[in-house]
């Protein structure tokens, strides 16, 4: 799986850009503010047509335009593929490939899977619980679009049934149709927590083994899955975590009136760390806790391998600026096979200056 070439028109800071990229390592660097992340940005946007950093596709298009376009030749599965995505302001984007357009987004997971790692994935361990759900979904959307499809579901019925606790005291009429939301979000709920549940039984193996290795042993981090406590069994039957999921909503049902918010779902997850068994969030190291989202990082990426039989494209941005050598020198070696992409603000030296460089300004590839 690799992007073998991009053009951007009208895409942040990218007026008019083309770029060919090596099947191995491509090191983009440059001064900040110069678009180094942009173009990361705009590969990542490829696997999902969704941004990192982005609360809208408005801002993804450069300014006083008011169209942007991805324009990209990718590899997978042996095949060749033309990827198109158009932004436009005030208007939905237009998703093609190989000049096909597609119903949803989910569909571009099916061609590119990409795992970025960013500056701020290095307090992932510490930052609160929606930050963790955030990487769990992500991850799991590329591998599993019916996933992608009950999130995205349950995430509108959240949506609905938030506005009617809200409201429901200056319309009491709302409150007919909360029980169909309740319904409705349980189902969806129940395939949520389900997906959740055995991809983190399969990280938490995989993360643990490569913190065992990058701490010489010194380390054990263990994970677990954290969702609604009447849920029996996670990686049980969809239709016996729904039957938990109900007995919450009718036990809560009376508070969530009073606080006016949904207090029962797995809006609530989270993914919880320990190292040598202590609770990571609050007593681990600095270093410890940068060596555990790493840890997270790569085995995310190593479970997208087993899936898929291909290394999904990794995303590096910025991030090895901010290791100490030892944690470079991990990162680097363990990275090996597949497509990367690295950003940094010094033009490469040493073990990875072997890989192809882009030198970017302000917008624009130095030749």
């Amino acid at each position: 799986m690799r992007v073998a070439s991009v053009h951007l028109d009208g895409f942040r800071n990218y007026e008019d850009f083309s770029a060919d990229f090596d099947p191995g390592v491509n090191v983009i660097w440059g001064e900040n503010a110069q678009g180094k992340t942009n173009l990361l940005e705009a590969i990542g946007f490829l696997s999902g047509a969704r941004s990192h950093r982005a609360r809208g596709d408005k801002e993804l298009i450069a300014f006083q335009r008011d169209r942007g376009t991805i324009t990209a030749r990718a590899e997978s599965r042996g095949r060749e593929f033309l990827i198109e995505a158009h932004l436009a302001r005030g208007a939905r984007r237009k998703l093609f490939v190989n000049h096909v357009k597609l119903k949803t987004a989910g569909e571009l997971a099916g061609i590119v899977q990409t795992v970025l790692f960013c500056p701020e994935d290095l307090a992932l361990i510490k930052s609160g619980a929606a930050e963790r759900r955030a990487f769990l979904d992500q991850a799991i959307c590329q591998l599993r679009p019916r996933y992608a499809e009950a999130l995205s579901q349950y995430h509108k019925l959240l949506e609905h049934k938030t506005r009617i606790l809200r409201d429901w005291e200056k319309n009491p009429g709302l409150l007919e149709v909360l029980e169909d939301f309740n319904e409705a979000m349980a189902r969806a709920g129940a395939l949520v927590i389900h997906y959740r549940a055995h991809f983190v039984g399969k990280l938490a193996g995989r993360a643990a083994q490569i913190q065992r290795e990058f701490s010489g042993a010194r380390e054990e981090l263990t994970l677990s899955y954290q969702t609604v406590r009447t849920v029996r069994d996670p990686l049980g039957p969809t239709v016996e975590i729904y039957e938990d999921l109900r007995r919450h909503q009718d036990s809560h049902g009376r508070a969530e009136l009073e606080a006016r918010s949904c207090l029962s779902g797995p809006h609530k997850d989270d993914l919880v760390a320990h190292i040598n068994s202590q609770p990571a969030r609050q007593f681990a190291s600095q270093g410890q806790t940068r060596t555990a989202a790493l840890s997270l990082k790569l085995a995310e990426r190593e479970l997208f391998q087993d899936d898929t039989g291909q290394w999904p494209i990794l995303l590096l941005d910025d991030v090895l600026s901010e290791l100490d050598a030892k944690r470079q020198d991990f990162v680097l070696g363990r990275i090996t096979g597949g497509q990367v992409f690295i950003t940094g603000c010094e033009a490469p030296q040493g073990e990875i200056s072997r890989g192809k460089r882009l030198h970017i300004h302000q917008g624009k590839l130095v030749e």
